[in-house]
């Protein structure tokens, strides 16, 4: 009694997990990791020092070719937890870096912030500033109050805000235009 049921079941069964196997897996957008997210406190202010680890899709690279902008954004955060009522926002900060092609000169532009602006002769070259980006100063001394305790909420990603019209609609749809990360949190103890 039980040989046949194991074999009904194993006939019934297989051929479902086959299929299953078989359907097309939908595609995973990959994203942006926070590889490396610090804090430091400095003379002039609270400074962010991380690294971020991505690459861009074809769909982006030919974008760029062709003289499209990219933005990407840096978003940090800091809250204090308060016991009786919302935690308090100290700091929300947005940082803007654009990412463009020059036909002419055959150069990558990277302006960081809206001040630093840097040229450089390979693709890798300008997305290893954009993965490395220099310690930017995120808020004035004084911005914290010293000995608190502070969650740090982190994020980096491609604004979906300032793709062109004519690819919006390809972007939203389209996973090989999605590139974020997910929020990283730590803690950081105002000095």
């Amino acid at each position: 009694m039980t040989r046949r049921l194991f074999r009904r079941l194993t006939a019934v069964l297989l051929p479902l997990l086959l299929m299953l196997a078989l359907l097309p897996q939908p595609a995973r957008a990959e994203g942006i990791e926070i590889r490396r997210a610090l804090v430091e406190a400095t003379d002039d202010g609270y400074r962010l020092s991380a690294t971020y680890g991505f690459e861009l899709s074809h769909e982006m690279e030919e974008a760029l070719q062709y003289g499209r902008t990219l933005y990407f954004y840096t978003e940090i955060e800091f809250t204090r937890p308060r016991w009786y009522w919302f935690d308090e926002k100290a700091i929300t900060a947005r940082q803007p870096v654009t990412l463009s092609y020059n036909v002419l000169t055959r150069q990558y532009n990277v302006a960081v912030g809206g001040s630093v602006h840097q040229s450089f002769s390979s693709l890798d070259d300008a997305l290893f500033l954009i993965r490395r980006p220099n310690r930017w100063l995120v808020a004035p001394r004084g911005a914290l109050k010293a000995g608190e305790t502070y969650n740090v909420k982190l994020s980096m990603g491609l604004d979906p805000n300032y793709v062109p019209k004519p690819l919006k609609v390809n972007a939203l749809n389209n996973s090989e235009w999605r590139l974020v990360s997910d929020k990283k949190s730590f803690l950081y103890k105002a000095e």
